[in-house]
């Protein structure tokens, strides 16, 4: 996982609809069931057991927060200038259209609409953790 999507990943747990849309997911029977399967695994178990052992050490431990916060701080400025470089070009792809502006809502309320009428599917996440 790269700096950036861990900084995202800890803003992600702070907002209060991932997390509820993340408990649904994690009370369906399939994904229960998923679980199960990896926490079974042999892999899984042996990576446990080794982090377990390396939670005892105490300067191990130190040595890991203290890269893991050097990488949260990294993924944070990365981020941080992913969202202004955004914002940028939206500014600057909104100037270049100018009085446009209607055409452009129209285009979007129709393209909405055709968008409601495809989403009568549900929506069904993937639980392949394999």
């Amino acid at each position: 996982m790269n700096s950036m999507m861990l900084a995202q990943l800890m803003q992600d747990m702070q907002d209060p609809e991932i997390m509820r849309e993340a408990q649904k997911m994690m009370n369906d029977p399939a994904f229960q069931a998923q679980m199960k399967k990896l926490t079974e695994s042999q892999g899984f178990k042996q990576h446990m057991e080794a982090s377990q052992e390396m939670m005892k050490d105490p300067e191990k431990m130190k040595e890991i927060e203290a890269k893991m916060q050097d990488r949260l701080k990294e993924g944070n400025e990365m981020l941080s200038k992913y969202k202004e470089q955004e914002k940028e070009y939206l500014e600057k792809e909104k100037a270049e259209k100018g009085d446009g502006e209607e055409d452009g809502e129209k285009k979007a309320a129709a393209k909405e609409e055709e968008t409601e009428e495809v989403e009568d599917i549900p929506d069904i996440p993937s639980l392949n953790l394999n």
